[in-house]
């Protein structure tokens, strides 16, 4: 179901602008149809009202647990089931966030990420994507959606925007407070000034080295770092939102004296913020070697970024302790080696390790 679908349905059961509001504010925000002064069965059209208990049963059926990981910081990693069977994955973060997914599965193919590794199964609709929300508001509040979950948001650009303008307009939610992450999409940087609801903007950067980028980011669009952080300017500088650089810190390869300076040279003077965050290991499957630096390093990183003028956050990834990072629940429940087999990778860990003239004249 689309949102576009649900808004028609409810206007061919007579509903008039202010009726279609209410009945969305309801679902997305878990009100009661009936206002302080009236009740529902005063004012909806009665078509509309024999609907709706059918309608939210069917709602309530996109997205429900199938099972619930709480972490020691707080956060809580959920494997969402939805209609088809399919799962994905949601997080329930510290102060009122929720990050959620926008695919089952996802084409980019990041050799560091579990879901990457199983391509892309489907694309998530709008209404799906939003029962994610719901879901996560009916065990705690929601302030904050970041769409950072399983899949390339750009990749399911249409059903991504009208989820979030659904959830900046009826659901209550800052438009500053719903985080579109990508890897760099040039039809991103041309929708998104655009939209009605703008979201702030995350882009996942991971190394300002273009040839180790495009290793380890294998299927995203071939767009140059220092590029990529001018389109982020922009778009920052016309929103009045910083865009947040998202830097999965892998030893060995991008915690290096060399990316330091990268950083330092990339973004200085941009309205920026860089958050470093540690990997998330995966332990027992083949092709995944990667580790975290310690966090003493990572930590001496954020404070020569800092001392070099670019504002910076060591952030935890959510969910280190029940081994939950991206795709690991959902490869758990289907049995990881039978939904990820091993990919055959062409840059493997000792490669991608190398300085970048090394990696010049080195082959696969």
């Amino acid at each position: 179901m689309r949102l576009s679908q649900l808004r028609q349905r409810l206007r061919d059961l007579g509903a008039a602008p202010c009726h279609e509001g209410r009945v969305l504010r309801a679902w997305v925000q878990g009100r009661s149809l009936d206002t302080k002064r009236r009740r529902a069965e005063d004012f909806l059209p009665l078509a509309l009202r024999n609907d709706v208990p059918d309608l939210f049963d069917e709602l309530r059926g996109l997205a429900r647990v199938h099972s619930e990981h709480a972490g020691d910081d707080g956060s809580s990693r959920l494997l969402v089931a939805l209609a088809d069977g399919q799962t994905v994955e949601s997080v329930l973060l510290p102060r009122d966030g929720v990050c959620v997914s926008t695919q089952v599965g996802c084409a980019v193919g990041c050799v560091f990420c579990m879901t990457g590794r199983a391509g892309l199964l489907r694309q998530l609709s709008s209404a799906e994507i939003v029962a994610q929300v719901v879901l996560a508001r009916s065990r705690r509040p929601v302030k904050k959606v970041v769409f950072m979950g399983m899949g390339e948001p750009a990749h399911n650009l249409d059903n991504v925007l009208e989820a979030i303008e659904l959830l900046g307009v009826e659901g209550g939610i800052g438009h500053k407070n719903l985080v579109f992450s990508t890897v760099g999409d040039r039809r991103v940087f041309e929708r998104l000034p655009q939209c009605t609801v703008k979201p702030a903007l995350a882009l996942s950067l991971h190394t300002t080295d273009h040839e180790l980028r495009r290793r380890l980011l294998p299927k995203a669009p071939d767009i140059a770092p220092a590029e990529l952080a001018e389109l982020g300017e922009a778009y920052a500088r016309r929103t009045g939102y910083p865009i947040q650089y998202q830097w999965t810190l892998l030893e060995g390869i991008n915690d290096t004296e060399a990316e330091l300076e990268g950083i330092a040279r990339l973004l200085a003077g941009k309205y920026a913020v860089m958050n470093l965050i540690p990997y998330n290991s995966v332990e027992g499957v083949d092709g995944f070697d990667f580790r975290r630096p310690s966090w003493e390093r990572a930590a001496e990183m954020a404070r020569r970024l800092h001392v070099r003028g670019i504002l910076t956050k060591l952030r935890h990834s959510a969910g280190q302790d029940v081994e939950g990072g991206c795709g690991q629940l959902r490869a758990r429940a289907l049995g990881a080696a039978a939904a990820f087999p091993p990919t055959g990778a062409a840059w493997p860990l000792a490669l991608l390790k190398l300085d970048p003239q090394e990696r010049e004249t080195a082959t696969p």
